[in-house]
């Protein structure tokens, strides 16, 4: 990634923040790195056996029910 995207994580915070990510998709060390610099209030959501590209049309395991609750 040429840009630094992380640098602006403050920016977000406090914010609730919502992450989602596949158990094994290749990006899930990123989403734990945004996890770890953003502040409170924060969630982390592993989704077991999913890879990234899973979470956007496997209507079957994206988790509609946690989305709608936290939102």
């Amino acid at each position: 990634m040429n840009m630094p995207i992380l640098t602006y994580i403050k920016e977000i915070s406090p914010r609730p923040v919502l992450i989602i990510a596949g158990e094994n998709a290749h990006s899930r060390y990123f989403s734990k790195d945004i996890y770890k610099m953003a502040a409170e209030p924060k969630e982390l959501m592993i989704i077991p056996k999913a890879v990234h590209i899973d979470l956007y049309d496997k209507i079957d395991i994206i988790p509609f029910d946690k989305l709608q609750s936290f939102l």
